[in-house]
């Protein structure tokens, strides 16, 4: 029987692929439309602003002088490369794995090219409910995170791995 397509992890490369491509575009069309700061509000929880985070997530390190860019780039490299070879390795059989892997790589090279070119990842969605702000993200960020939650998910109630933990027990 014939491989479905998203059985293939060049199916899943292009789906990272396309997460890059997403996020630098709106990047882009922020940039282009919004100056620093500025802040357009959709409703009373929701806005875009304009913001640069040269730290990790939360802004930590955004401080560190400097160092900092470098070391999230070559952790974004290494990660990257690793994510590559697991994709490959499940994109076959298991696919919801694969999703969320390539939802992880493409958020993570979204943000690694902001990292490396502009020396800081641009941010824009906020989200707060009266006066408590949730830090700005971006599509990259979105993207990491539902790769993220699919994959504990899946780790935690897929029915292969709860047959591998009840024969190894």
């Amino acid at each position: 029987m014939p491989l479905k397509m998203y059985q293939k992890a060049w199916f899943w490369y292009a789906t990272a692929l396309i997460i890059l491509l997403l996020d630098q575009a709106s990047k882009h069309a922020i940039e282009a439309a919004f100056e620093y700061g500025e802040t357009k509000v959709f409703t009373s929880f929701f806005n875009f602003t304009l913001a640069y985070n040269p730290g990790a997530a939360f802004s930590f390190l955004a401080g560190a002088g400097g160092w900092q860019r470098w070391f999230f780039a070559v952790i974004a490299v290494v990660a990257s490369v690793l994510l590559t070879v697991w994709i490959a390795r499940t994109a076959a059989h298991k696919p919801r794995e694969a999703f969320a892997l390539a939802f992880i790589l493409g958020g993570a090279l979204g943000n690694l090219y902001d990292r490396i070119v502009l020396g800081h990842v641009v941010d824009f969605i906020v989200v707060h409910y009266q006066d408590n702000y949730w830090p700005a993200f971006n599509l990259a960020d979105s993207a990491i995170s539902l790769g993220a939650a699919v994959l504990i998910i899946d780790m935690l109630f897929s029915k292969e791995n709860s047959k591998e933990s009840k024969t190894n027990a």
